[in-house]
């Protein structure tokens, strides 16, 4: 079985399997990065988000929102075909 390890996936979020079963968190708390974007979703003010969440830094909100849309930019990115890509390396 392969040992995950604690991964820094910007200056605030974190995915730690020893903290709260490797789901993601901001650094040095037990805040869901799902929760804050849950709230954001529903249109909530990042003050309000901020206050909620214990003083989370506008920042922290921030490069939540930037990570979940290339997550899904990844994830939703139509898919070159291999000859596709060689063609345009030859042209």
């Amino acid at each position: 079985m392969r040992s995950r390890k604690r991964q820094e996936l910007g200056q605030y979020i974190v995915v730690d399997p020893e903290i709260c079963h490797g789901q993601l968190t901001f650094k040095g708390t037990r805040m869901f990065v799902k929760d804050v974007l849950d709230y954001v979703a529903k249109g909530e003010d990042w003050e309000v988000i901020s206050r909620e969440f214990y003083g989370l830094p506008r920042e922290a909100i921030a490069e939540a929102i930037e990570l979940a849309t290339e997550a899904l930019l990844d994830k939703t990115a139509p898919k070159k075909s291999s000859k596709q890509s060689e063609k345009r390396r030859a042209a």
